[in-house]
């Protein structure tokens, strides 16, 4: 079994990388590795329906973390675009499809069955070109957005009605069996969801409380693997029963911190999901018939991006925005691995017909790069020199993702929190204090249980794509840690943080944090204004103002030498020596009593 592991981790570790450098993504590298040490070509490891069958805990913990994203406020911002035009898109490509589909598998069940696997998207392939675009928020990149998640949606029922479709056909003869079987399914479903609103908040509570992140990655474990052992007892795939825990926790204080846990545990079983995928792909079958393959790529690529364009119109996209989006998603995705090995798992398909699918899958994911870099190169300059380009909104719409991460949520982020919320604009807060957490979710806030000094949980947050990442944790050691890891990890996030006192300052300034706010300064400065305007000093807004820019230049000048006390201590003098020099005049004449304006 090591053995066996140590070739795994090395075929991944070697063509993940080249995969991602040839712009094929992940998903692609992890099928080759598969058949790089698959049977067809080195033969390194022979059982891979064992492999195949443990490694689908990765769909299970996938699909879980499919349904902590779904959040009834996202939903309800995007409930048109997901609901509407998602569904729009999976029946008319499916119909499209499905003639087709029937004619090649000589079955009306077994096509419909192919139709509308193959009508699903690539979810990595898609928002990953897309986001490396900066096109998530453009028109198409929404409305890619909203597809993808309804198609994501899709997954759960196909996954429960799949075994329906053995024997070719949709089987509908209902007997006491089958009406037993959904009655318990029924139960463990309520069962799930009352436990989940009375029992397990509380219970990650007092995980949480106990400080021991270990722990509390056992917990969030315990839920998905729990959950989805429940659904299996009841005759449902593991996956919805992962699927329905996480819609249960999508609103708690804890997503985020869960998330973080589950998503390395996730990457690799899902990682080992495909390579198994990659290495029960019968090359012999598929090498017989090359034309085949091609053609299956050729119609399925087509009717996509047919059906899409017609998504785009009907939407009322404009030109340019339909063709980004139909170039977007015309490949089929990688819950067609999934859902076809589901399918000759439970007999309805056989690896005769599933291995050319399989490859025609892969391939179209492969070509989407190459079709959205001639979008980009020549479609787009030429579908958009004669269409107007719309003015940008004065508060851009961001539908419910957060553009703000506020890090520490006390007085402080409180306050910047309630006036970002007044134009809304959407933000993520986390504190690691699980009291103070709930007790601000008392009170309405939106807040999440956190350590932003984690990088998992930062990526959990979504600081990748966050534009303004606020510091406002007290304690300077951890604001000083968190200012490290998110300038290492996002550069290009801006940073705005709060400062404890000149040498918190100082610290963050030397690491590059964009805006610097030192917490009783702006304070101090409006207390000495009304100090010198009570002695009757008539210009005192304009000494406070010169006083200011001089200890903000000093400040600067300490930076570069924040470590030697004896030259701070220096340069300190020095300023106070500039500012009586600057001020002599002005003091001699309050002095006797002559202050002009």
């Amino acid at each position: 079994m090591l053995a066996e592991v140590i070739i795994f981790l090395a075929a991944a570790v070697v063509m993940v990388p080249l995969a991602r450098w040839a712009g094929l993504g992940a998903v692609l590298g992890f099928l080759a590795a598969g058949v790089l040490i698959g049977p067809w070509v080195l033969g390194l490891i022979d059982e891979v329906g064992t492999i195949l069958h443990f490694s689908e805990l990765g769909v299970v913990l996938l699909l879980f973390l499919i349904g902590l994203e779904l959040k009834p406020s996202r939903l309800r911002v995007l409930r048109h675009v997901v609901f509407v035009v998602g569904s729009m898109q999976i029946l008319m490509t499916t119909l499209l499809l499905w003639p087709l589909a029937t004619w090649w598998a000589g079955s009306w069940g077994i096509g419909l069955l192919i139709a509308v696997v193959l009508s699903l998207s690539s979810t990595a392939m898609g928002v990953q070109i897309l986001a490396e675009k900066k096109q998530l928020g453009a028109p198409h990149g929404r409305q890619a957005f909203g597809i993808l998640l309804m198609q994501d949606i899709a997954v759960i029922p196909l996954l429960a009605i799949i075994p329906l479709f053995a024997g070719g056909e949709v089987e509908t003869d209902v007997d006491g069996s089958i009406l037993f079987g959904l009655l318990q399914a029924t139960a463990v479903i309520v069962g799930l969801i009352l436990a989940g609103r009375f029992l397990l908040r509380p219970t990650l509570r007092a995980i949480a409380a106990t400080g021991v992140p270990e722990v509390f990655v056992a917990m969030a474990l315990l839920v998905v693997l729990g959950t989805a052992v429940l659904a299996d007892y009841a005759g449902l795939s593991m996956a919805l029963g992962a699927f329905l825990a996480g819609v249960l926790l999508a609103d708690s204080e804890y997503r985020h911190e869960i998330e973080a846990a589950i998503d390395p545990f996730k990457g690799l079983l899902l990682g080992l999901f495909f390579i198994a995928v990659g290495m029960s792909i019968d090359f012999g079958r598929v090498l017989a018939s090359p034309l085949v393959i091609l053609a299956l790529v050729g119609v399925i690529m087509a009717v996509k991006f047919l059906a899409l364009l017609l998504v785009g119109r009907i939407a009322r996209l404009n030109r340019t925005s339909t063709v980004a989006l139909a170039m977007a998603l015309p490949q089929a995705g990688e819950f067609a691995f999934i859902l076809f090995a589901v399918a000759v798992n439970e007999g309805v398909m056989t690896a005769n017909q599933v291995d050319p699918l399989i490859v025609a899958v892969t391939i179209s994911m492969a070509l989407t790069p190459l079709m959205y870099l001639i979008n980009e190169k020549w479609l787009h300059p030429w579908l958009s020199g004669s269409e107007p380009q719309p003015e940008p909104d004065r508060i851009p719409d961001d539908h419910g993702e957060p553009r703000v991460i506020i890090a520490g949520f006390g007085r402080v982020g409180q306050i910047v929190g309630r006036n970002l919320s007044m134009l809304g604009i959407h933000f993520t807060a986390l504190d690691n204090n699980p009291e103070h957490v709930e007790f601000v979710r008392k009170f309405g806030h939106k807040i999440f249980y956190g350590d932003a000094n984690r990088l998992d949980v930062l990526r959990a947050a979504g600081a990748g794509k966050a534009q303004l990442f606020i510091l406002t944790i007290s304690n300077p050691e951890r604001s000083i840690q968190t200012a490290q890891m998110v300038r290492r990890h996002f550069p290009d996030l801006k940073i705005v943080a709060r400062a404890r006192n000149r040498d918190h300052a100082m610290e963050l300034m030397a690491l590059g944090v964009d805006e610097v706010i030192r917490e009783t300064w702006l304070s101090s400065l409006a207390m000495a204004r009304d100090a010198l305007r009570a002695v009757g000093v008539r210009k005192a807004d304009r000494y406070v103002d010169l006083f200011a820019e001089h200890d903000e230049a000093t400040l600067r000048e300490q930076i570069q030498h924040r470590g030697d006390q004896k030259r701070l201590a220096r340069i300190e003098r020095k300023s106070r020596e500039e500012l009586e020099e600057l001020f002599s005049e002005d003091r001699r004449l309050l002095e006797e009593g002559r202050e002009q304006d």
